[in-house]
């Protein structure tokens, strides 16, 4: 596809900006659209473009001469009402895709989540095959997932050839989520291990979460292997991840974690912050919500067979590698 004319939705974010750069890496035109103007991507050497997902005649004209659509930009799982996560997640998705159809794109690539599948148990070795949708989510993240997921496989067909992704919990330099809040809590002295430590979890580090999303692209087309389906992302093994938090809190300088709490006890207490949260219309976040809960507690690991044999996913980086660059960057920010 070198050469070609790519768009990425959230192009300012995590993954969003890790797929501009390995585009651009190998001599591909990038357009990011977003709401606002990222200076520090432009600089690369991507082209910004302002749209609201949420507002349909916003995009129109901006997909002309686009030839692949990298959909990674999200609502993310923080607190908020189900309308937001429906509003962004999905509606913003359908216009998106509508846009692609009327201007003419040939290619959508959407990055999903396990989380749409997940049926709040232990998943061990799973496949896509043995994961349906749910009948119902323990949240409207997942929910929302599910629903955009199931949407642009729907639209697969002679004029847009579509494919889903479904990256893992990503990590690594500079992520802006998950590793500095586990940071926070550890230095506030509230972080505990929910369960028995033991489970395993598949995670993704960025390299490989953006790779994954050219690959998938480069191989996509009207009746591929790949066309109308959905792939989990991974690296190549899953971590017995509380071990892997303490290594990551030891790495940077803290204590590994020394509490834990039942899973039952975790979703007790997790269900009573909601409700208040709810009720009240408290500002920010409950500390601990039933789905994150469950996601720490459960193991939740994916063959990734049809990923390797559709459309030849191949990680960049070792787990190994990617967690010591991770460890590397986070200890050197803390001085």
């Amino acid at each position: 596809m070198s050469g070609r004319h790519a768009l990425v939705t959230g192009g300012g974010g995590y993954l969003g900006r890790h797929v501009v750069q390995q585009l651009l890496d190998r001599g591909d035109r990038v357009t990011i659209l977003a709401r606002g103007r990222y200076p520090e991507i432009e600089a690369l050497g991507a082209g910004g473009v302002q749209a609201d997902l949420c507002d349909p005649a916003s995009l129109d004209g901006l997909l002309e001469g686009v030839d692949v659509v990298f959909h990674t930009a999200a609502k993310v799982p923080t607190w908020a009402p189900r309308a937001e996560f429906i509003r962004t997640n999905v509606d913003g998705t359908r216009h998106l895709l509508d846009a692609c159809r009327a201007q003419g794109v040939g290619r959508f690539v959407y990055t999903s989540s396990p989380s749409a599948v997940h049926r709040g148990g232990d998943e061990e070795g799973v496949t896509e095959a043995d994961c349906p949708y749910p009948e119902h989510h323990a949240a409207p993240y997942p929910e929302s997932k599910a629903l955009a997921e199931a949407m642009v496989l729907a639209e697969n067909g002679p004029a847009l050839a579509t494919t889903a992704l479904r990256p893992h919990i990503i990590y690594g330099p500079a992520e802006p989520h998950m590793l500095p809040r586990i940071m926070e809590r550890q230095r506030a002295g509230k972080l505990k291990r929910i369960g028995d430590g033991t489970n395993r979890i598949a995670i993704t580090y960025i390299d490989n979460a953006a790779i994954s999303q050219l690959q998938a692209a480069d191989r996509l087309a009207p009746g591929s292997a790949n066309a109308g389906k959905a792939y989990f992302i991974t690296d190549d093994a899953p971590v017995e991840i509380w071990p892997w938090i303490d290594a990551f809190l030891q790495g940077v300088g803290l204590s590994p974690v020394r509490g834990f709490v039942a899973l039952s006890t975790a979703q007790k207490a997790a269900g009573f912050a909601e409700w208040l949260w709810s009720t009240f219309g408290l500002k920010g976040e409950p500390p601990m919500t039933k789905f994150a809960a469950t996601q720490l507690a459960t193991s939740h690991w994916y063959d990734l067979s049809a990923a390797r044999s559709d459309f030849g996913y191949t990680p960049l980086v070792s787990g190994e590698e990617g967690f010591r660059r991770t460890v590397e960057w986070f200890a050197a920010q803390r001085g």
